[in-house]
């Protein structure tokens, strides 16, 4: 399957190009237009007179090819699927593993061996709370 889109991609190109040369050959008309900027009156000089019939047939075949092969390239390319790296990019980064944090030795909690609970009530803060006799102005 991508031989076939490799191939119709240099096809496609290389008709994206003979189209942009057959234009610019072109004879212009009522001697105005880019045919003539380049070398209109060449190509009277080079394929005859009567050329613009035969080159207007030749850029009417390299644009259908251009949109014959464009909408078969669309068409394998749907049909393709997303490629792993595209499924990748939609996935977003990967989550990674959160390294454990060190317990800092003041927050550990003391191990309680005897009944006494009095340690444990120092261990816990209390909140500050503002003296009695003097209210907040």
């Amino acid at each position: 399957m991508s031989f076939i889109i490799g191939l119709l991609t240099i096809i496609l190109v290389l008709d994206c190009l003979a189209l942009v040369l057959l234009v610019l050959v072109q004879l212009p008309k009522k001697d105005a237009g880019a045919g003539l900027a380049f070398g209109g009156a060449a190509t009277d000089a080079l394929f005859g007179a009567g050329s613009g019939t035969a080159l207007t047939k030749i850029t009417k075949y390299a644009a259908t090819i251009f949109f014959v092969a464009a909408l078969i390239l669309a068409v394998l390319q749907s049909r393709r699927g997303v490629s792993e790296f595209e499924r990748r990019l939609q996935q977003g980064p990967a989550p990674q593993a959160q390294p454990a944090l060190p317990v800092a030795p003041s927050q550990a909690p003391a191990p309680t061996t005897s009944t006494d609970s009095a340690p444990a009530a120092e261990a816990t803060p209390t909140p500050a709370t503002p003296p009695q006799g003097s209210a907040p102005k």
